[in-house]
């Protein structure tokens, strides 16, 4: 027997459900960003004003750092002092569905287990910056929903993975002394990502060594803001994150008081409408503007990869009066 296909919930059911804090509906109405569906745009401005109360924290670093069970440990702390916590993991995603590719919920069953926690896996659709664009979607609509405390965790892919910085209030550069990861992050700009950088599994011998390379390179740190602090734990023995916890409120405090919280939360949303219009333009331009069966006849022709670019570009601004005619 074949069911019937489940029927989508309007605006208004979906709205309906955050007023009554039914989970369903906020894992609804994120399926929706991800999906681009038709009305996302529309419950995302009928929850707008009920947005700017949570902190979202982020929470990046090389892969095998111990991310996951950071952001595992960290929302059952929160959740143990009476703090209801989202989680948002993003993922690679799947070459084949555009999914999440490893699921960071399966690893994460003792933080589903806990009341007022909320985890969900986002793919990260291709950005070599560790964030989708609908993650900053999510992170709203979390905080529509009435979560004090979100957490942006990011892929783990190193280098390039600085989107973070204008996703959250504090951004968490999390690395681990055995894998060598001290230089490699001072060469990578992951320092001048950082709110805070935690060296995680301080178990581990050369912890202590890494944590005061990380201090010594910090002091020639030029960029805007409070000075990051550097702490330790072993998160998957629970040791320090209590430490964690109170050097992230620290911040924030110092955030506050220094006026760079509202900076920083207003480059967060100018960044994010950048990406938006950048994407979708991109979309646009190459998908209706018959880009690309201009650029296979201008190869086909023998033309410089560059020059095409140079001159579909040229032709682009025409049509909208930027440049000169």
């Amino acid at each position: 027997m074949t069911l019937p296909p489940r029927a989508e919930p309007t605006v208004a059911e979906l709205l309906e459900g955050f007023a009554e804090r039914r989970v369903g509906a906020l894992a609804r109405a994120i399926s929706w960003v991800e999906d681009g569906e038709e009305f996302a745009g529309e419950l995302l401005d009928s929850l707008y004003e009920q947005t700017g109360n949570a902190w979202r924290t982020g929470l990046t670093g090389p892969p095998g750092a111990g991310k996951s069970t950071l952001s595992d440990v960290l929302v059952r702390y929160w959740a143990e002092k009476g703090s209801q916590a989202a989680l948002i993991a993003v993922d690679p995603s799947s070459p084949f569905t555009g999914g999440a590719l490893l699921g960071d919920r399966v690893r994460m069953d003792q933080a589903l287990a806990d009341a007022g926690v909320y985890v969900r896996s986002m793919a990260n659709r291709g950005s070599l910056g560790g964030m989708s664009l609908a993650t900053g979607a999510a992170a709203d609509l979390c905080d529509a929903f009435g979560f004090p405390e979100i957490i942006l965790e990011t892929v783990g892919v190193g280098q390039a993975e600085v989107d973070i910085m204008a996703a959250v209030d504090v951004a968490v550069v999390v690395l681990t002394p055995q894998s060598g990861d001290g230089i490699p992050a001072m060469k990578a700009g992951l320092m001048e990502v950082g709110d805070l950088f935690v060296v995680n599994k301080a178990d581990c011998a050369g912890a202590d060594r890494l944590k005061h390379e990380i201090e010594s390179i910090l002091d020639l740190r030029q960029t805007p803001g409070p000075m990051p602090e550097v702490v330790t734990c072993s998160a998957k023995l629970g040791d320090g994150i209590q430490d964690v916890a109170i050097a992230i409120e620290r911040r924030r405090k110092v955030m506050t008081e220094s006026g760079f919280l509202e900076t920083r939360r207003n480059t967060r949303a100018l960044a994010r409408i950048r990406r938006l219009l950048e994407g979708g333009l991109r979309a646009e331009i190459w998908s209706h503007a018959q880009m690309e069966g201009k650029a296979k006849a201008a190869l086909a022709d023998g033309a410089r990869p560059d020059a095409i670019a140079a001159q579909l570009l040229n032709e682009v601004l025409k049509k909208v009066n930027v440049c000169d005619e």
